[in-house]
């Protein structure tokens, strides 16, 4: 391209061909089919949808799931919740990580500011951390306690002692229980549809029974919050659950496609990336997508397909076969046919530009600051999506 060209690019509406690579590309189309999907799977358990927005992190992400106005959202990060309270107006928010007691003054302030905000606990000393905090500032955020459904990460087991003993420090420092959390992380590593049926009824058995035996103990527990986006997609009863939470559906990626909950057509998120080398005799390609633009995840490296770095696809999204980022350095992708493919390598011009679909879309869309938005299977950019980042 002349630089006259180039010049001439610049003022024009930005598309696929002329965006500056890398870039983190999203096809509204396909989150919005990805969105309704799972609104009418709950619906039809007559249960609430709480996303998961540390995944999107962005306002423009969310108003298309609520395009109503704000509703209730889960975030990973205060600096999520401060973000998405201050710059959309939500003001239902579960922050689903553990509570650290350092945090807990800056949670409470939050609440006094008008936010009613849930954190997440399960032991005796952050609930009087936090009945400490609150009681300084005026205002308390109300608890979750986090059940263990699976051993994957945190949590009680639903008939531990220790989770009556809980709630009672909770009723004791007047922090509100606003009920029990629990989280299916260990389906991530399904693949079988019954497998993931059954993940999704433990999960399910785990938190009624953990709220079965606070109402029994005397305390009340409104909220029964449980979910994954393979367990949300894969449960047959959700008896007792009032919500669920998930985040990765919205965008999907290679992971969700490996545990059978998508299909590539359904990932609304890749890395636009352009040739800008070559090296045949070893069987390469190189890109200017290198983990920086990528991550370093390798979340499909134990499934039964392993796409390295990320599958690689035409401009229009349409995968190559047999062609992933099969290295990552900093700034360079190398490409190259997958083992066992059968594929033969195709010869790419330098300027070629290419799409890449991730591992993990959590991880790709940290690396960036904002969505360039593409719909309608135009190469157009329509929108230009910032991203919110930091903790």
């Amino acid at each position: 391209m002349t630089q006259t060209a180039t010049l001439e690019a610049r003022t024009q509406a930005p598309t696929l061909a002329t965006l500056p690579t890398p870039a983190l590309i999203l096809d509204r189309d396909r989150m919005d089919r990805n969105i309704a999907r799972l609104k009418g799977l709950m619906d039809g358990h007559g249960v609430v949808l709480r996303p998961h927005l540390k995944t999107a992190k962005s306002i423009d992400a969310a108003r298309r799931f609520f395009p109503d106005g704000p509703g209730p959202i889960t975030v990973s990060t205060l600096a999520e919740a401060e973000y998405f309270a201050r710059e959309g107006g939500f003001t239902d928010i579960t922050y689903a990580v553990g509570l650290d007691p350092y945090k807990a003054e800056r949670a409470a302030r939050m609440v006094a500011d008008g936010v009613d905000l849930k954190i997440t606990l399960d032991t005796v000393e952050q609930a009087v951390s936090l009945g400490e905090v609150g009681a300084t500032v005026g205002a308390c955020p109300s608890a979750f306690i986090e059940i263990d459904c699976d051993g994957h990460r945190g949590g009680l087991l639903p008939d531990d002692p220790m989770l009556i003993r809980v709630a009672r420090a909770l009723a004791d420092c007047n922090v509100p229980l606003a009920g029990v959390l629990t989280h299916a992380g260990d389906s991530y590593g399904l693949n079988d549809p019954e497998a993931l049926a059954q993940a999704a009824e433990g999960e399910r058995a785990a938190a009624v029974a953990a709220a079965e035996a606070l109402r029994k103990a005397g305390f009340q527990c409104p909220i029964v919050s449980v979910g994954s986006t393979p367990t949300a997609h894969f449960a047959r009863n959700l008896d007792g659950v009032t919500e669920v939470r998930a985040g990765v559906f919205m965008f999907f990626d290679l992971v969700m496609n490996g545990v059978g909950v998508c299909t590539t057509d359904d990932i609304a998120v890749s890395i636009l990336t352009t040739v800008i080398g070559k090296k045949p005799e070893k069987g390469w390609i190189l890109v200017d997508a290198g983990w920086m633009a990528m991550s370093r995840d390798r979340g499909t490296a134990n499934q039964a397909v392993d796409y390295g770095y990320g599958l690689v696809c035409d401009v229009a999204g349409n995968p190559i076969p047999g062609l992933i980022v099969d290295q990552a350095n900093q700034e360079h992708g190398i490409l190259a046919l997958r083992k066992g493919s059968g594929e033969t390598l195709p010869d790419l011009a330098i300027g070629t530009r290419l799409r890449i679909m991730p591992n993990h879309a959590c991880a790709t869309g940290a690396q960036h600051e904002a969505y360039e938005v593409v719909a309608n299977g135009s190469p157009e950019v329509i929108a230009h999506w910032p991203r919110m980042r930091g903790w």
